[in-house]
């Protein structure tokens, strides 16, 4: 079985909010209802609290629009206006959230705290970018603009924008390389005892 699955965006899955303000649109999962990660796009349309998710550490990048900013239990307000800008919070923090001016799109990584952790980065893409496999890691990659191609062993894979690429190096494998130009969003997914 290849260790490179293609995720098109015609497969993520896009429901409203219970309290109306937004949308999520879900790019990819491990697990069912009680994931292990959880990648999504949210598309914040008015002020209001986030959901609690105990037990789930928490990445969220501007992608889109003039920003937002989090009271984040008693912290001082956390202000995110540049896209790629990131904050990582505990998913059982009591969080506010307002919007600058206007909706946001964000990138949202949810990883279970006692399965995995992430660790989230927004680069761009010019030429080739190699990654190499790392025993018990996932990475997943998003092509938020452009375009890319990921080599494995013996896959070769294209990328358009808003496209996914879930590389599963848990049982080993080769490494990969992403080819193209643009700009990614990548995550690396690793058991929560490393």
């Amino acid at each position: 079985m290849s260790p490179l699955l293609r995720i098109p965006s015609s497969s993520y899955q896009r429901t409203r909010w219970k309290n109306d303000g937004g949308w999520t649109t879900e790019i990819a999962r491990s697990g069912g209802d009680d994931f292990r990660w959880r990648i999504s796009i949210a598309e914040i349309e008015s002020d209001g609290p986030f959901s609690s998710f105990p037990g789930v550490d928490r990445d969220l990048l501007l992608l889109d629009g003039n920003g937002i900013e989090l009271d984040i239990d008693d912290a001082p307000p956390r202000r995110l206006v540049q896209r790629f800008e990131r904050v990582h919070f505990a998913g059982e923090a009591k969080v506010d959230c307002r919007l600058v001016a206007g909706p946001t799109r964000d990138f949202n990584v949810m990883a279970r705290r006692d399965a995995v952790r992430a660790e989230v980065i927004a680069r761009p893409l010019v030429g080739p970018m190699v990654i190499f496999p790392e025993r018990d890691a996932e990475w997943f990659v998003h092509v938020f603009a452009g375009h890319a191609s990921a080599r494995g062993e013996a896959d070769a894979i294209t990328l358009e924008t808003g496209a996914s690429l879930l590389a599963d190096f848990r049982e080993g494998g080769h490494r990969l390389v992403l080819e193209g130009s643009g700009e990614l969003v990548l995550v690396k997914f690793l058991t929560a005892s490393r």
